[in-house]
């Protein structure tokens, strides 16, 4: 349990370092992008719908083994078979999401990745939260905010 919450706690520690990959259009509302998101998400499933395969990987077979100690005593181990994994796949997935990058840009918005603000900024910032999209330059960074939300401000 304590350690399946310090992989928790490890992941949102890392998705907060990390950039913020988005559609963007300047002037569009975080709301117009979400709405147009979910359109894009809809109309690509509709057109590449998901084709789970399921994949096994071959079992390994472990050969027997002979263990010998200082003293000279030795104890074999007999071979064994790990099974093989089984795991699904969508080999649809790329395209889907081709079709919903494609959609997006039909609607005017392009993929970006803003990089996180450096902690001096991030403290420095007033509080607040990004509702209208900026025109982006070089020196833009992005501020997570604990909801979820976040702000994107311009390195002076």
């Amino acid at each position: 349990m304590r350690k399946t919450a310090l992989i928790i706690w490890g992941g949102v520690a890392l998705a907060a370092c990390a950039p913020l990959h988005t559609y963007y259009k300047p002037g569009a509302t975080v709301a117009m992008v979400e709405r147009q998101t979910t359109q894009c998400q809809v109309d690509a499933l509709a057109q590449v719908p998901v084709a789970l395969q399921t994949v096994r990987t071959p079992p390994r077979f472990i050969p027997p083994r002979r263990v010998c100690r200082s003293d000279g005593r030795c104890t074999s181990r007999a071979g064994y078979f790990e099974p093989g994994q089984t795991y699904t796949v969508d080999p649809s997935a790329d395209l889907r999401k081709r079709v919903e990058t494609q959609c997006m840009a039909d609607a005017g918005f392009a993929s970006v990745s803003i990089p996180q603000c450096p902690a001096g900024i991030a403290k420095a910032a007033p509080q607040g939260r990004t509702t209208a999209l900026p025109a982006l330059t070089e020196n833009a960074c992005v501020i997570r905010n604990d909801d979820g939300s976040f702000q994107i401000v311009t390195r002076g």
